[in-house]
Formats: C-alpha cells, structure tokens, sequence
C-alpha cells in the first residue's frame, strides 16, 4: 500500500512539472545550458523553438568603439544596426542637461587643460557654455579629437534622425534638484513625450528610486527602470512606480529574474529585467539563460552574435 500511494504522488509531481513546462515555454534557466532552442530548467530540458533574444542596449553608445555619450558613440551603435542606445544625463551649473557620465570633466575631457585652475572640474560647476568648449574625443584616440560633450537636445537630434531609442540614466540627482523636471521639459520640447515616443522608444532609469518617483508622478505614462537589485521581499514596493528592474549581472540568478517577472509594474505589464553591463560572450550567452528581457553593453555586437 505504501509502495502504491509513492507511485501514485510520483506520477503526480511528474504530470505537474510537464503542466509546468507547457504553460511557461520561457521559463527562467539555470545558471548553465545551451543557448540555441533547449533551455536547461532545474535539470529538465524542453526542446522547442528558441525564446526571443534579449535587446540589445548599447551602454553609452558603442561605447568600446567611440567615446562614450558623444554622437560619435551614437552614429556608431547606429552604423552597428543598434536601434536602443542608453545615456547619462547630469546639470550644468546654469541648468542645461548634458550627456556625461561621470560627476566630473576630469576622465573623459581635457578640462584640467582649459580650465587648470577649477578643480575637482565638478560638472555642476561648469555652464553649458563652458563645457561645449570641451574636447570630449582626444583622451579615447585621435580621430575623435574635437569631439563635444553634447547637450540632451543634440543628443535628441541626433538620434530622432538616426531613428534610435533612447535609455536615459537621470545621473546623481541628488546633486541637481529639480532634474527631473528639466530633462522632462527638453524631452517634450524636443518632441520625445509624444505618444510615439512614451510607447515604444523611451525609458528613463535612475539608481535613484525617489527621482523615478518624481518622473512616474509627474509624466505617468512614461515607461521607468529601477537600476539595481531591491531584495525579493521589496520588488512589490518598486512595481508600483516602475516597469523595469534592471541589475548588475553579478547580482542575480534565474531565481531572481523569475521573481521580478511574476510582478507587473506600474503600467500593468510584467516587469521587465535589463542587466548591466556585459561585454563578452560567454556573459552574455549566461545571462541569456536566466531568462532576461535586454542586455546593456559597450559591445552590443558581439552580445548580438552571442544571442541573436
């Protein structure tokens, strides 16, 4: 009789996982597993056609071809057949939003030789005029000497005519009251608050969750990400201001990418996970596997070859 009764609950757990598998054909991967159409599933493989490549965002436009946040990196993602480009975007000291990454002028323009006697060479204590001065090309090679650190309107520009799609990183806000308010402005003067644009072609993100407040509650029907990794417990909190969480890729597993797709964020749609920043292929091929929606990167080409 006992022998009857566990043959009875096997047959059971193994109708249950097959009832599994069938009613989610992507489900989150472990950590190792063939990246063409059979999914390795907590030891269970499914064969079938293969689920949807992640999008490919490239991480301050291609990033490790042109330097980074320029047009040059723009035009490069855009030459490359990449349609998603994401971007940093700080203050000036007169309240122009610019694209850079880091706080300061110092890595990534030849400030200190412009300007010898302002340091630390603060972005926020540079006008608009100031910075435009900038050579933002030199410092990654030659030919890009004369490069400019752009504004978020140039930057617009260029890609409204590249007809590209924009992840906007709102930079340190807490140094820059008010930012969010600002670059929503440039956004709809600019003509990217449109129903176009809101719908397909625009996420602003922020490692910042007061500041992605401030955008959901002053343009709700903008699409917003979460950067980094909330602990499972909070992901509900998150998912009533934002549409994506999108970590690091040291910071998560399937189990974790499978937790933020059982929510659905502020726009009633399942959460979203784009993960940062993966440079090579075997990365990528890894992350492929947990099961997440877009990959950020300097190399967007060689993560396209390693998961289209």
């Amino acid at each position: 009789m006992h022998a009857r009764t566990a043959a009875v609950s096997l047959a059971a757990a193994l109708l249950g996982v097959g009832a599994l598998l069938l009613a989610t054909p992507r489900s989150p991967a472990t950590d190792t597993g063939s990246a063409t159409g059979t999914k390795a599933v907590t030891g269970i493989r499914t064969v079938g056609a293969p689920a949807a490549a992640p999008v490919v965002f490239a991480h301050r436009g291609a990033s490790a071809y042109a330097p980074e946040n320029t047009l040059a990196a723009v035009d490069r993602a855009d030459r490359l057949g990449f349609d998603w480009v994401e971007n940093d975007v700080q203050l000036t000291r007169d309240g122009v939003p610019v694209v850079i990454h880091d706080t300061g002028l110092k890595r990534t323009t030849d400030v200190e030789n412009v300007f010898p006697d302002r340091a630390p060479w603060a972005v926020k204590d540079f006008t608009a005029a100031e910075i435009a001065r900038l050579d933002a090309g030199s410092w990654f090679g030659a030919r890009y000497t004369g490069t400019r650190v752009p504004t978020l309107t140039q930057y617009l520009d260029r890609i409204g005519r590249n007809r590209q799609k924009l992840l906007l990183e709102i930079k340190s806000p807490e140094l820059y009251p008010g930012i969010e308010k600002e670059i929503l402005r440039v956004l709809r003067r600019a003509r990217w608050l449109d129903r176009d644009h809101v719908r397909s072609r625009l996420v602003i993100q922020s490692f910042a969750a007061g500041s992605l407040k401030k955008v959901h509650q002053q343009r709700p029907d903008v699409t917003t990400g979460f950067l980094g990794t909330p602990a499972i417990a909070d992901l509900a909190s998150y998912a009533a201001f934002t549409d994506q969480i999108n970590p690091s890729y040291t910071s998560i597993g399937a189990a974790y990418v499978a937790a933020v797709h059982a929510l659905k964020g502020a726009h009633g749609k399942k959460l979203r996970v784009n993960t940062w920043t993966v440079n090579d292929a075997a990365t990528a091929a890894k992350v492929e596997l947990l099961g997440v929606d877009g990959i950020i990167t300097n190399t967007p080409d060689v993560v396209r070859e390693a998961t289209g």
